[in-house]
């Protein structure tokens, strides 16, 4: 019993890192020319980039056209690809490009609230539980339309994608303190925020 629970952690620690060998093999492949080999890290990446982007538009259909730019852009730039970033990190710093663009030509200053069915309670949950938990997640969706994009964004990558503050950095192209103390902000105004809709 130990053995095995040792294993498993051994095995859940090389994960990650077996993860990213292969998305890196993949990549240079890519950059070499293998349309294949592309076409696998789109569809291993394709919904992450899809869901950050309905983030920050708040909409469906631009998130999905803006997705087909970013893996088209991506293409165009993968000679500028270096091995040493990880190509997803890479992917949402092209993909945060493009929704920022669209929102500067929308000069939108708020994000409007995500659609109704972006995320949803279990469907084993009681009636009352998946109520509760859907005016939940619309209170948290409300929230974090009224952040800045900068904090909306970061607390997104961090709390819904799960980067680490390195894969942040890389993304957002600032260094891990202004990553740490951006990430405070944001949290601390979306909690800010979240208590005074409660009251």
């Amino acid at each position: 019993m130990v053995l095995e629970t040792s294993s498993t952690a051994e095995a859940s620690i090389r994960a990650p890192a077996d993860e990213a060998a292969a998305e890196r093999d993949l990549a240079r492949r890519a950059q070499r020319g293998d349309p294949s080999a592309y076409a696998q890290l789109v569809r291993g990446n394709q919904g992450r980039i899809l869901r950050h982007l309905l983030n920050l538009t708040g909409s469906r259909d631009e998130a999905l056209e803006l997705s087909q730019e970013v893996f088209l852009k991506a293409w165009e730039a993968l000679p500028s690809w270096r091995p040493e970033a990880r190509f997803h990190t890479w992917l949402y710093r092209i993909a945060s490009n493009v929704a920022y663009d669209l929102l500067r030509r929308r000069q939108l200053v708020s994000f409007e609230p995500l659609p109704p069915d972006h995320d949803t309670p279990a469907e084993t949950d009681s009636p009352e539980v998946r109520l509760h938990a859907k005016q939940t997640i619309g209170q948290l969706d409300a929230a974090l339309a009224r952040l800045p994009p900068e904090q909306r964004e970061i607390v997104l990558l961090r709390e819904v994608e799960g980067l680490s503050y390195e894969e942040l950095a890389a993304a957002l192209a600032i260094d891990e303190g202004t990553v740490k103390s951006r990430l405070a902000r944001g949290r601390a105004a979306l909690a800010q925020i979240y208590t005074r809709m409660q009251t």
